[in-house]
């Protein structure tokens, strides 16, 4: 059987890269996309290729239509038909919300919910065609329980936008063969944090430790297995307990 063919946004760096090794680690033909971080984009690629699979790294801006139509062109004539979609970029800013600009607002959703919409219709009509595919969305822990979010009220309701939409694809995709699910991380070490602030936050975890790479890596290959063929719409928690 030929490779599965995965893209991943958001995946020169953080769990977007480390779920992108771990696929490649199975024999799939990996594509990422990024928007500014060339030098992450190059090193991904290369550790892409040294595990003998084909890899693309494309620079795109996820929030333009147009730019996600050439993305995923691109990546399947490069690579063959895209089987994993798995939307992993989701930029954030903290700003009290009063005090938040209008384009600050817009950009949120324009890099946050728009993008999985944009993608999603792209590459659906393939999977559909074929009877396999799998769509992983990436929102974060307790969104789906829709609390007040004074210092990042646009990025939170843009992730409860994104569970909408994932329950969404779920019910159209499903008789298809296909599934739509997503992780909803609490805090894990990807990089992107500052180590005072997650430890900050360890206190406020259950399980009493931030996470780690490995353990969204673990969810994301269950979802986009074999296995998990009757998971769909699910929201799974990757959080240690915390926001639950």
């Amino acid at each position: 059987m030929a490779s599965r063919v995965a893209l991943i946004t958001g995946g020169a760096k953080g769990i977007g890269r480390a779920i992108g090794l771990d696929l490649a680690s199975r024999g799939w033909s990996v594509a990422i996309c990024y928007r500014k971080s060339l030098a992450d984009a190059k090193a991904t690629w290369d550790a892409l290729r040294e595990k003998g699979v084909e890899a693309v790294a494309e620079q795109c801006d996820v929030s333009d239509p147009e730019a996600c139509e050439s993305l995923v062109g691109k990546v399947e004539s490069e690579l063959g038909p895209i089987d994993a979609l798995v939307n992993a970029a989701g930029p954030y800013v903290r700003v009290p919300l009063l005090d938040q600009s209008i384009e600050s607002w817009r950009e949120q959703f324009d890099d946050n919910l728009h993008p999985v919409f944009y993608l999603s219709r792209l590459v659906a009509q393939g999977m559909v065609e074929r009877r396999w595919g799998r769509i992983l969305n990436f929102s974060m822990a307790n969104a789906d329980q829709m609390v007040g979010q004074p210092h990042v009220a646009a990025h939170y309701i843009s992730k409860a936008g994104v569970l909408i939409l994932t329950r969404t694809l779920a019910k159209i995709l499903g008789p298809h063969g296909v599934t739509v699910n997503a992780i909803s991380p609490g805090f894990i070490d990807s990089g992107s944090a500052p180590p005072e602030e997650l430890e900050k936050m360890r206190k406020s975890i259950p399980a009493g430790y931030i996470g780690e790479l490995r353990d969204a890596v673990a969810a994301a290959r269950f979802l986009l297995s074999d296995e998990a063929r009757y998971v769909n719409g699910a929201n799974l928690q990757v959080s240690g307990g915390w926001g639950v």
